[in-house]
């Protein structure tokens, strides 16, 4: 491989790894900080790409109308879908937050769960609202006349790199707070906090939706790249727990972590498929559960070596660290 085709499966595998690291940052507030066992994030995954692509595509027109289904097609700029995607995902967060912020762990990880495959369920069998299972194609990316389309990615780069540090240095600001201390309280015990004069849900409820939020940006970057979605995007596995081994390799409760891991875990997800390549021609249909399997033997290793992650949480948290 030349050396201009491996700088660019870099930089396209750093885009992926970026937008994957802003899932894990917003898992990380609502389970690294707080305990919630949200297992749902494809649907907000879900949500934040079909908002961002309605909100920034043209309704479709003529011939090709009859052929697209679209409820919504405003042809916005790309911010204005960043913050649609995160509106959206902050109000049906909030929504199903009533119900369920009242469960115990295990019935909220069992009702995260069915809500996100209700949600992908609903835009690939409902024609009407996003075409249904056939998807959105042609999405449109920000500063794509800036440079030749061979270079783009280098662009895009920036744009995820940015967005990733914006939420960064912002989650660490407000866990660093008396707001994010309370989070970690409710999460190391819950009743105690109560005692304290904290109102559980309500923090709780600011933690979902303050997660579910950054998913939703994630959801967006995640459409604008690939420039077609469809339902079959959102599946569990990339849109779920990927994500989880992600944070639980990087380190739970450290938003450094959260980006390492999903660096290192996207890093191996993708090496993993120059191995395949060497198995003998028998075994080339199970080239993905192999992948499964060395991803479960990475994370064993890692469980077993460095249970609190690669990088754990950090001790002090009342001041920001350079």
């Amino acid at each position: 491989m030349e050396i201009g085709g491996i700088i660019a499966y870099l930089v396209s595998l750093a885009i992926m790894a970026g937008i994957y690291a802003v899932f894990c940052l917003g898992l990380n507030i609502q389970w690294g900080y707080t305990g919630l066992f949200n297992i749902g994030i494809a649907g907000f995954f879900c949500i934040g790409a079909y908002t961002s692509a309605m909100i920034t595509t043209p309704m479709p027109t003529g011939l090709y109308a009859h052929y697209v289904h679209q409820l919504f097609g405003f042809n916005l700029p790309f911010v204005a879908g960043l913050l649609g995607a995160a509106l959206m995902c902050g109000i049906i967060a909030f929504l199903i937050g009533i119900p369920t912020l009242r469960l115990g762990e295990d019935y909220l990880a069992i009702a995260t769960l069915g809500i996100a495959e209700t949600i992908r369920l609903i835009f690939n069998n409902e024609k009407w609202l996003a075409n249904g299972a056939r998807g959105l194609m042609g999405l449109p990316q920000p500063l794509e006349g800036l440079v030749d389309q061979r270079y783009y990615n280098y662009i895009y780069l920036i744009i995820v790199l940015i967005i990733m540090g914006v939420i960064y240095f912002s989650i660490e600001r407000a866990i660093r707070s008396p707001w994010g201390r309370v989070l970690r309280a409710i999460r190391e015990d819950e009743v105690s906090a109560a005692m304290s004069g904290k109102g559980i849900f309500k923090f709780k409820m600011q933690s979902l939706v303050f997660g579910s939020m950054v998913m939703g940006i994630g959801g967006a970057l995640y459409a604008h790249y690939t420039r077609a979605i469809s339902p079959d995007a959102f599946t569990p596995l990339y849109g779920t727990f990927i994500m989880w081994v992600m944070l639980i390799a990087g380190g739970s409760g450290n938003n450094k972590g959260a980006i390492v891991g999903a660096f290192v875990v996207w890093g191996i997800w993708t090496g993993t498929s120059f191995v395949t390549d060497f198995l003998p021609y028998a075994l080339k249909a199970r080239a993905p559960f192999i992948r499964f399997l060395l991803i479960g033997i990475f994370l064993e290793i890692i469980l077993i070596y460095r249970p609190r992650g690669l990088l754990g949480e950090e001790k002090k948290v009342s001041r920001l660290i350079g």
